[in-house]
């Protein structure tokens, strides 16, 4: 793991946690159970606490950072899709934060949110528990069902496993230089938002 001590400030990290060792840690950062962190994400804790509550993944390319003096707190079960960067911004439970998304500084994700992919969330932009948010400026479109909170625990709970998985057998290999005759297919266990609910 790439683990940065920053002014005497050294990362937690539960040991039920993974963090992949292309990824960076640096300084005043908590990580609770059952997180996993991707390769190319970093998490800046040189100017500020950053608290990853139990659950929370932390996908590849991800930033999170802040300006000095500020801390953050990303809540349990919050999921923050590939290439986001978290600015100084709060995120509620079991939110669901869309690839390659901007929330910027002080804003609010409330609990069960889904902010949509590439949504520019503005400073200081308070958003409801349960609220659907799209766009640049992001804005709520609608508030999230049952069905679609379900969705969006179910996906996290991938995560949630992956951690365990990766500490039993990711290991760095030489590749193979043939395709092997028997190479299986992965198993099919979640569907897209779209395919889930195809009528």
């Amino acid at each position: 793991m790439a683990i940065y001590s920053f002014k005497d400030y050294t990362p937690v990290v539960h040991k039920s946690s993974f963090v992949h060792a292309l990824a960076a840690v640096t300084g005043n950062v908590i990580i609770g159970k059952n997180c996993y962190i991707g390769p190319g994400a970093a998490i800046r804790g040189d100017w500020g606490q950053i608290i990853l509550e139990d659950g929370v993944n932390v996908q590849e390319n991800c930033t999170i950072h802040m300006f000095p003096g500020k801390s953050i707190v990303l809540k349990e079960s919050a999921h923050v899709g590939h290439g986001a960067i978290i600015h100084g911004a709060n995120l509620g439970r079991n939110c669901l934060i869309g690839m390659n998304t901007v929330i910027m500084d002080d804003a609010e994700i409330g609990d069960e949110s889904i902010v949509g992919a590439m949504a520019f969330v503005n400073a200081e932009t308070i958003i409801p528990k349960r609220s659907l948010v799209v766009g640049n400026p992001a804005r709520v479109v609608k508030q999230v069902s049952d069905e679609m909170i379900a969705w969006k625990t179910k996906g996290t709970e991938l995560y949630q496993q992956l951690p365990k998985d990766c500490h039993e057998s990711l290991r760095a290999v030489e590749p193979l230089r043939e395709v092997p005759e028997n190479m299986k297919v992965q198993e099919d266990v979640y569907k897209t938002l779209r395919e889930t609910f195809k009528k």
